[in-house]
């Protein structure tokens, strides 16, 4: 990364980590074997299917919360209008973030395209 931390060592026997902390994130992830790269999302989908794959009704479409995931909280004590109020942060939180992650992925692929990333020395 840009400030030049990384893990010790090889990713693979021609690739090492260092070698990636000198890439953009697209690259880095292009220099990943495809080994490397499945055993991610195997990683990924394993932890999907643990937190979210032995439940009923889906969270999303009234379920309970997957207790790995959510640990019970006792929200009894808490009003329903600041319930509502912090539901509405977070999914305006989540949305915000959504716009950030997208905006970096545009400015990286159509430089200028993001005005407050386009003059950022840091950023190119």
């Amino acid at each position: 990364n840009a400030a030049g931390y990384h893990f010790p060592g090889q990713l693979s026997s021609d690739i090492s980590f260092e070698s990636l902390a000198a890439m953009s994130p697209p690259e880095a992830w292009a220099a990943v074997p495809i080994a490397g790269k499945a055993q991610i999302l195997v990683t990924i989908f394993a932890a999907e299917l643990i937190s979210e794959g032995y439940q009923g009704t889906h969270y999303m479409k009234g379920g309970e919360y997957p207790t790995m995931v959510f640990p019970a909280i006792d929200f009894s004590g808490v009003s329903t209008e600041t319930m509502e109020r912090k539901r509405t942060s977070e999914l305006n939180n989540g949305r915000l973030a959504q716009i950030a992650i997208l905006s970096f992925i545009s400015e990286h692929y159509i430089p200028g395209s993001v005005p407050a990333l386009a003059n950022n020395p840091g950023w190119h």
